[in-house]
This record gives C-alpha cells, sequence and structure tokens, in this order.
C-alpha cells in the first residue's frame, strides 16, 4: 500500500510515519510532501492509496488542497490529521469528501480507518 503524508512540521511527520510504519504492516512506501500545493502535484504523479493531510499549512492549506485533489481524483482516500478539534474545521471536513478526521494525540486511530477499507 501506498501511503502520502502531507504536514508541514518534520517532527510531525517522522512522528506520523513512525506510528503508520509500526501499525500497519500493509504500507510498503510512504511519501512527504510539505504543504498542499506540492500535495495536489504529487498526488496526480504517484497516486496513494491514502493521504494523510494538515489542515494548517501555508500557501495552500489541506482542506483546499484535499478538495482539489478529490476534484480530479474522485476516489483518492484523505483522512484528516490535525491538531485542532473544532466543529468548524469538522464541518468543512466531511463535505470536501475526507474520509476520516483524526487528532495528532491520537494518531494510532489511523490504522482503524485505514485498515477498515483493506
Amino acid at each position: 500500500m501506498k501511503l502520502m503524508i502531507v504536514e508541514d512540521n518534520v517532527r510531525m511527520r517522522q512522528m506520523i510515519r513512525k506510528v503508520i510504519v509500526r501499525t500497519i504492516a500493509t504500507v510498503d512506501v510512504i511519501d512527504e510532501c510539505s504543504s498542499g500545493d506540492e500535495a495536489i502535484e504529487h498526488y496526480a504523479r504517484v497516486q496513494p492509496d491514502w493521504v494523510l493531510m494538515d489542515i494548517e499549512m501555508e500557501p495552500m492549506d489541506g482542506l483546499t488542497a484535499s478538495r482539489k485533489i478529490l476534484q480530479s481524483h474522485p476516489g483518492a482516500k484523505i483522512i484528516i490529521v490535525t491538531n485542532y478539534d473544532d466543529v468548524r474545521y469538522r464541518r468543512t471536513a466531511a463535505p470536501a469528501g475526507v474520509r476520516g478526521y483524526v487528532l495528532k494525540e491520537n494518531l494510532n486511530d489511523l490504522r482503524a480507518i485505514i485498515t477498515a477499507e483493506l
């Protein structure tokens, strides 16, 4: 399985990577991007099975990038991974077409979402 982590904080990308490698044995490729606009370009080339997308990034935020990826690739599977446990963000994420919303303090929750669709 191919997975793409989109996160502007290098340490957080490393932490997400460690959790994924430790908890999901079927992941064999993990690509990384540091911004929403980079994620859009990279998704088109790599077409990963899952995207783990941060919300707060510059110059393009993760919700905008998620919408753009899903417009071009309706089958994309995107999970928002964020520090923001905010009703407003959750309400915006669902209509954008994302498959899940995980707080960074609960990274182990990624496993349940990803493996439920295997």
